[in-house]
């Protein structure tokens, strides 16, 4: 195991050189990452190198231990805290035991206490890693989020996702048993439409869905699931002739949630399939049930079977899988990903015995999917900026081929433009952070907090953007650029640098000298005395 990391804090190197030079860290398993003179360092290194230990003195410049270990503790809550100081105050021992300090050392630094508090802090640690490593703790863990695995399962059965060799290992991980011999997939409908008044919504799904494991869960060894707003089950058969049985007993179910609950309830029944991977027909089938209940009324069952018609042309161009999968490749895929994801979707786009009222259809239901999508993204085709009546009309003229190329234009063009909206969205977020440090940075109060405010993004995400784009960090490249400004004023200007201090943001003089010798290597007066040297004829 690596050893631990710690952090040294004092404004007397001379202190931590000592305290360097007078334990051996590698024998008690940790190592110095480094140190720091004052709490602004100390806390700047922690946000970078993120020690397990960070010992501090408490009167330093700047930012004293106490801050430190206050910002630490709130931003860094693992990281362990010792504080030393030749303060014997108890005041400060108080709030050190409210921050959870590990120990309050006091100077003269002793090596033999210093190597016993350090050597119980290793086993401290060892004994948190080892906690999480448990196997009875992970165990646990584990058993409190299989419903959610188990889930998560079903809906990639039912999507289609699962490979054939894949089943074994999820089913004994997951702790699975499908006896069958013969399965269906029912999907539960509740309307958000027809409801009680004052019901919301979510509320009444959910006691369907209770009400629904209720009455038919446990004799048809039901897996219950949520997915796309319906209630999902995977119903269990001992034999195939007994669909009708589960159809009768769900549209008794169907008639029960209106009477009890007000809820308008329709079961779609799929059809019967013998392996599990057959689900994901099962599962579209009882879709395609559920969408006749325009036809057939709801607060009922229906099988797929006995209500769609058996010998007619296709009903759509192609299955929603096929929909789902252009619309993500157009968002994530190449070029040639989304041309060969477009004449996958339009395989089945002309039959013979496809009515025209069915492929109508068809191509309504594509242009209503391809603008919901551009609605959703921010973003619009020029085919779609116009008349969409026109645009329908117009597809319903073109040959196969012609109708190919269109869509595989559209979804290109569509590709192009999430791609210019996204990089353009990340450089303009940068742009307006650099313009408002560059407006706003003789604000003593500047800060990460105040810019994410103004931008109204989290500091998480603006920290992880606005590192990507410029390489630094944003408080660096405020510190930086008050410098450079800092620079200029002090060649180009007669004024103190006190006043050019507060110019910049710093109300302490001392502090701005230190930043400044920091960022140049030399003081302010320095710098502006050798860069008058050189500008003199």
């Amino acid at each position: 195991m690596e050893n631990y990391t710690i952090l040294l804090v004092d404004d007397e190197e001379d202190v931590i050189q000592a305290i360097m030079k007078k334990i051996h860290w590698e024998s008690l398993g940790f190592s110095v990452i480094g140190y720091a003179c004052n709490g602004v360092k100390a806390f700047e290194m922690v946000e970078e190198y993120q020690p397990d230990v960070v010992m501090t003195d408490i009167r330093m410049p700047y930012m004293d231990g106490m801050e430190l270990a206050h910002r630490i503790k709130a931003e860094y809550p693992a990281t362990k805290l010792l504080l030393f100081t030749g303060f014997d105050e108890f005041e400060y021992a108080k709030e050190a035991v409210h921050l959870e300090v590990e120990e309050y050392i006091l100077k003269p630094v002793n090596a033999a206490e210093l190597k016993h508090v350090f050597s119980q802090l290793k086993l401290k640690l060892d004994q948190e890693i080892s906690e999480k490593r448990n196997v009875e703790i992970l165990q646990k863990y584990y058993m409190e989020s299989l419903p959610l695995l188990q889930a998560d399962f079903y809906v990639a059965l039912i999507e289609g996702r699962i490979q054939e060799e894949e089943i074994p290992k999820y089913l004994s991980d997951y702790q699975l048993s499908f006896s069958g011999p013969f399965f269906s997939c029912l999907v539960i409908h509740t309307s958000s439409c027809q409801m009680p008044a004052g019901m919301n919504p979510l509320l009444l799904s959910t006691s369907v869905k209770k009400q629904a494991r209720e009455h038919l869960a446990e004799k048809w060894q039901a897996k219950c699931f949520s997915y796309l707003n319906n209630t999902i089950f995977i119903a269990q058969l001992k034999q195939e002739s007994w669909i009708s049985e589960l159809t009768d007993e769900c549209d008794r179910f169907c008639k029960y949630a209106r009477r009890m609950i007000g809820a308008v309830v329709t079961i779609g029944i799929g059809q019967v399939c013998s392996n599990i991977l057959e689900l994901a027909q099962s599962y579209r089938s009882a879709r395609e049930a559920v969408s006749y209940r325009s036809i057939y009324g709801s607060s009922r069952a229906i099988n797929r079977i006995e209500v769609v018609p058996q010998k007619v042309g296709k009903s759509g161009l192609a299955s929603e899988e096929d929909l789902a999968d252009l619309l993500k490749l157009i968002r994530l895929g190449s070029q040639e990903e989304v041309r060969q994801a477009a004449r996958k979707y339009l395989d089945h786009a002309f039959f013979p015995d496809k009515t025209l009222q069915q492929y109508h259809i068809d191509i309504m239901e594509l242009i209503s999917a391809l603008y919901r999508f551009s609605v959703n993204h921010d973003i619009m085709a020029d085919d779609f900026s116009g008349d969409i009546r026109g645009l329908y009309n117009r597809l319903l003229d073109l040959e196969p081929e012609a109708f190919q190329e269109w869509l595989i234009g559209i979804c290109l063009s569509l590709r192009e433009m999430i791609i210019h909206v996204r990089n353009s969205s990340t450089k303009s977020f940068v742009a307006r952070a650099e313009e408002y440090v560059q407006q706003n940075y003789s604000n003593e109060v500047l800060s990460l907090d105040c810019i994410c405010k103004a931008l109204g993004v989290s500091n998480s995400y603006f920290s992880t953007v606005f590192k990507k784009e410029t390489g630094s960090s944003f408080i660096s490249y405020l510190t930086d650029y008050r410098m450079d400004q800092a620079a200029s004023l002090l060649t180009g200007t007669d004024e103190k640098s006190y006043m050019i201090a507060k110019k910049v943001g710093y109300t302490d003089p001392n502090y701005f000298s230190y930043v400044f010798k920091r960022r140049f290597g030399v003081s302010p007066s320095k710098y502006r005395a050798e860069h008058a040297e050189k500008i003199q004829p």
